[in-house]
């Protein structure tokens, strides 16, 4: 995993279970050279406006694409989405919702905040790794980004 401008995917996920499942789905489909992994809404942030134990980075681009889970310490998914989509400068970031939550007001709120995609975790392993590989095919192959990229 790597960090700075070479960052493609900024995975937020505080349970360490659920992380390392994402990450070996990841790896299994061959999308884990460029994977940054934070554990709450605050690292999120701090990674992406380059503050914090990130100070330093500047200059670094953004991620092509964040997965985000909505229950994180600290500061919340949908805050972090919030404030991601609300910001002209990272507005662009795609954004995945990554979680387990199948409440329809989570769903709602993510998209009128400007998610680009909501997915609810699979149980089943090979479930998980075939969705992953989908949207990795999408967002980090097949997706264009103004300027070619973020």
């Amino acid at each position: 995993m790597t960090q700075g401008s070479e960052v493609e995917i900024l995975l937020v996920e505080d349970n360490p279970n659920d992380a390392e499942i994402a990450l070996r789905a990841l790896k299994k489909s061959k999308l884990t050279n460029k994977v940054v992994h934070v554990c709450d809404g605050e690292e999120a942030l701090d990674f992406i406006y380059a503050r914090g134990k990130f100070n330093g980075n500047e200059g670094k681009k953004y991620p092509k694409i964040v997965l985000l889970d909505l229950k994180l310490p600290k500061i919340g998914g949908l805050e972090v989405l919030k404030i991601i989509k609300s910001d002209p400068a990272t507005k662009a970031i795609p954004v995945v919702v990554l979680t387990s939550s199948k409440e329809e007001k989570d769903m709602i709120e993510s998209y009128q905040l400007g998610v680009n995609s909501y997915l609810v975790k699979p149980v089943d392993f090979e479930k998980f790794v075939e969705a992953i590989k989908d949207f990795g095919m999408y967002w980090l192959l097949l997706n264009q980004f103004p300027g070619g990229q973020i």
